[in-house]
């Protein structure tokens, strides 16, 4: 059902994360460990925050472990703040516009998961969406209806709040044809300042894989022989669905129905998540 993995730090090379981590995404893309799928390969994008305005974003429909252009990008590429998306479709076509992250304006969002029944619920979701949004929808991905649902409930003022808006639509939306809300959502955002993420599933389901990284002294404190962990630096963090290294004690689970905020200079905040109905819906 997807990897994806989240940086914000010093400026780094893509393609140190993406490629030279022992288990990193372009690994997942053919061997998750954690996921519905062991291999995510209809597709991948990067989005990356550098010197332009806003994100740029890279997109494909070929298998990340095999786009030759993505390894010349991400050898050349340094950025504080990116995403990565690989992804193994749910039912929806294999084709660029419905590869993440997805973008609006200085917004980036990644998602892994499903709407259970979204072929019924489309429809309905896309009509709940902002008239002057509607023309930003140009894929068929549950995911992308979710991020214009929450820019329309106010992602853009409160990014954990327009998501919780967003899923509480789409289950409210499965009751009324009659379906149990099957939402599966691990879900990432970013305005290129911070980054949010979110762990949820409906009803006893349990929610897809998240971790987030320890702070950097403890990293160096458990692995003092580790090189490539010593060069961290403080504030530099990693949210993943699965770890990039088997390293005891690198990786925080994120607990199911939380969402996180992880600030510039490595701060981390849990809240707990709960989908909301907004009353304009």
């Amino acid at each position: 059902m997807c990897r994806w993995m989240a940086w914000l730090g010093q400026d780094v090379p893509l393609e140190e994360l993406l490629f030279k981590t022992q288990h990193g995404l372009i690994d997942q893309s053919l061997h998750a460990r954690m996921g519905a799928e062991t291999t995510n390969g209809d597709g991948f994008g990067v989005g990356w925050y550098g010197s332009g305005p806003g994100p740029a974003v890279y997109h494909s429909v070929s298998p990340a472990w095999g786009d030759p252009n993505l390894r010349e990008l991400a050898a050349h590429i340094a950025a504080p703040l990116f995403l990565a998306h690989v992804r193994a479709t749910s039912g929806t076509a294999v084709q660029q516009t419905n590869c993440h992250p997805f973008r609006a304006g200085r917004w980036l969002f990644v998602h892994n998961g499903l709407v259970g029944g979204f072929p019924e619920l489309h429809r309905d979701l896309v009509l709940a969406v902002e008239p002057d949004r509607f023309p930003a929808i140009q894929g068929s991905t549950d995911s992308e209806v979710l991020f214009q649902l929450a820019l329309s409930h106010g992602l853009e003022d409160d990014p954990i709040a327009g998501v919780a808006a967003a899923i509480g639509i789409v289950e409210e939306t499965a009751r009324r044809h009659g379906l149990e809300p099957a939402v599966q959502a691990s879900i990432g955002i970013s305005d290129g300042r911070c980054l949010w993420a979110v762990r949820y599933a409906s009803g006893a389901a349990t929610p897809r894989t998240l971790f987030a990284s320890a702070d950097v002294d403890s990293l160096r404190r458990l692995h003092p022989d580790n090189p490539r962990l010593q060069r961290l630096r403080e504030g530099d963090r990693i949210v993943v669905s699965e770890p990039l290294a088997d390293l005891p004690g690198a990786w925080h689970e994120v607990p199911e129905d939380t969402a996180l905020v992880v600030e510039r200079g490595g701060g981390v905040e849990h809240r707990p998540f709960a989908p909301r109905v907004p009353a304009a819906a």
